[in-house]
């Protein structure tokens, strides 16, 4: 049994399977199989290849670096200032331009504030009292301006005061101008220029034109006829994003500038354009609520005749930029090409298998698609001594014929070889116990031979 097993296992390895065709004349199926056909082959075609461009390579690892240069200049008159030219040094913060800048659009100015003690704003609701144990000294004032002194001060008759402070005084109380001081910065220019690298496939470039004319960039301006002169309109950019300039210097806000990078390397590096888009990323939904806006504190500091130092405050109102750089390339590769086409082929094997299940489960003739499509076929050969091998109370197991070419009853081989008769049982006629021959088939094969 042992050298028999290994026999068969060495001979089955050099066995050779086909599959089986069956050609079904169905047209709702095949017009179905058609029809999955043409939908993979079409998406494949326009939507992998054409949109998606799945012959290509990608590169999203962009690297980029972003130069601003703010101009313009405005004169204001005002009761803290006085009469004051702003350039460039005054509005713009931080001066060295960088991805983000700020321009200052409205003030609220308190002058002349000096380390000493003063009445803490009204307006704090930790800074109310009644007595001046409500004023213990040393402890700071929440969300206020200074540190309590331990007395409480009162205006008149009143019942509730503030508390002393020790503080810059005199404190900021004055509101948000109504009209904004910078109001005219929406003709003021903003220089943006940007470097990018693909570094997969070691491609840069900048989104300034390639020119040596000195005086390309002080008279061009931004537009469809000059995509590469990165200068803008504050003005313009703000309407771009669908809000109004004087509404958004008055309380601030905060805007954002995108630029997509999408180059295809197989065409020219000209081809590989910035596009440009422009958006409002503060809160605009809530109208007036305390989470609109934009705004911060700074201070300019100064020395009397005497050595006493003080300070200008300043509660500065102005538009945020966020200059933020998106890209990818893409240049074509053998290797996603073939996976996706290999994708496709996939995809019409699954097109295949679903119209086989609705061929052999779910028509009116299932049963007879099934029937031809799984035949089930077995083939037993017998050898002389089967007979006595069966009387002795073995009875070998049925072997399948190489060659299972069926041979008229009495026909013979030449020379020593063995007759043999065939057995075939169709699909669905009873099977054999584990492939056993039984004693009374085994009587009718010995009278077939003789």
């Amino acid at each position: 049994m042992g050298q028999a097993g290994c026999k068969g296992l060495s001979q089955a390895l050099f066995d050779y399977k086909t599959e089986k065709y069956v050609i079904a004349k169905n047209k709702k199926v095949g017009l179905l199989y058609r029809l999955l056909q043409v939908s993979i082959l079409t998406y494949l075609v326009v939507w992998v290849f054409l949109v998606k461009k799945g012959y290509q390579d990608t590169d999203t690892s962009l690297q980029s670096s972003i130069v601003t240069k703010v101009k313009g200049v405005t004169f204001t008159n005002t009761t803290e200032l006085g009469e004051r030219l702003w350039d460039v040094a005054d509005y713009v913060i931080p001066p060295q331009g960088e991805n983000v800048f700020f321009v200052i659009t409205n003030l609220i100015v308190t002058p002349n504030q000096r380390q000493e003690t003063c009445a803490e704003s009204e307006s704090i609701p930790d800074a109310w009292c009644y007595t001046d144990s409500d004023c213990p000294p040393g402890e700071p004032v929440v969300a206020g301006n200074g540190v309590k002194t331990g007395r409480c001060l009162r205006v008149g008759n009143m019942q509730r005061g503030t508390c002393e402070i020790f503080a810059w005084c005199p404190v900021e109380s004055k509101s948000r101008p109504v009209k904004p001081l910078l109001g005219k910065a929406e003709d003021f220019t903003v220089y943006i220029k940007n470097f990018i690298r693909f570094p997969k496939f070691n491609f840069s470039k900048t989104n300034v034109l390639d020119t040596k004319d000195k005086a390309f960039l002080k008279s061009c301006q931004f537009g469809p006829k000059n995509p590469y002169c990165p200068i803008f309109r504050l003005g313009s950019m703000v309407s771009w994003t669908g809000s109004d300039f004087q509404e958004i210097a008055q309380q601030g806000g905060v805007i954002g500038i995108q630029i997509e990078w999408d180059c295809d390397l197989d065409k020219a590096p000209s081809e590989c354009n910035p596009h440009y888009s422009f958006s409002r990323l503060d809160n605009t939904l809530s109208g007036n609520s305390i989470s609109s806006g934009y705004n911060f504190r700074f201070a300019r500091y100064y020395r009397d005749g005497a050595g006493v130092e003080f300070r200008t405050l300043m509660k500065a109102y102005g538009i945020r930029f966020d200059v933020m750089v998106n890209g990818k390339a893409g240049k074509f590769s053998i290797i996603p090409t073939i996976i996706n086409i290999g994708s496709g082929v996939a995809l019409m094997g699954a097109g295949a298998f679903f119209c086989d299940l609705v061929l052999i489960y779910l028509i009116k003739k299932s049963h007879f698609y099934r029937d031809k499509k799984y035949e089930e076929v077995r083939i037993l050969q017998v050898l002389p001594g089967l007979a006595e091998s069966s009387q002795q109370g073995g009875i070998p197991e049925a072997e399948e014929a190489e060659h299972p070419e069926a041979q008229p009853r009495g026909s013979s081989q030449k020379g020593n070889s063995c007759r043999y008769q065939q057995h075939l049982e169709p699909t669905r006629s009873s099977h054999l116990g584990n492939g056993k021959v039984h004693m009374e088939q085994l009587q009718n094969l010995r009278t077939a031979e003789a």
